[in-house]
């Protein structure tokens, strides 16, 4: 079956039930989406597929393939991070960092859909992710910033 992947297109032969964090990691080489629980309650595989955040270990990849998936790979480079990054690295929010990557593509899909979220639209959205090191409130901040920033990008700097 044919994925197309942070913009690029992978044609991968894996079982249609296969999770789609195994594809990623195994055929396409991504390591970004981490395996956690394997049961998609902690969020560490996050990835965004056609604009909607999803578990890609309960995933399979055959409901996938319906649209773009976008990993925290295809975010932003190290150069030119996505503001989500960014918002993330100024506010330290990570210390062993193994849930960041959920924590970002969830943040990502958020913001994609509501610009200026509020503090209890963020804690509700990231409450299934989990995160065992205490930087709860990092990343709240984090994904503030992170909106901020969104949003001074698209208006041309004059928010935030």
């Amino acid at each position: 079956m044919k994925l197309l992947v942070n913009g690029t297109a992978h044609d991968v032969d894996a079982a249609p039930d296969t999770p789609l964090l195994y594809v990623l990691r195994n055929n396409v080489g991504l390591t970004g989406p981490k395996f956690g629980c394997g049961l998609g309650q902690c969020g560490a595989c996050t990835v965004i597929v056609d604009g909607v955040a999803v578990r890609s270990c309960t995933t399979p990849v055959s409901s996938a393939a319906r649209g773009p998936i976008t990993t925290i790979e295809g975010l932003g480079t190290p150069d030119k991070p996505h503001p989500v990054q960014q918002a993330f690295i100024e506010e330290q929010a990570a210390q062993c960092a193994y849930c960041i990557n959920g924590m970002i593509m969830t943040t990502a899909a958020l913001i994609a859909r509501n610009k200026q979220p509020t503090r209890e639209q963020i804690r509700s959205t990231l409450n299934a992710n989990l995160c065992r090191c205490g930087t709860h409130m990092r990343i709240v901040r984090a994904v503030e910033k992170a909106a901020a920033l969104s949003l001074a990008q698209q208006t041309g700097g004059n928010e935030g």
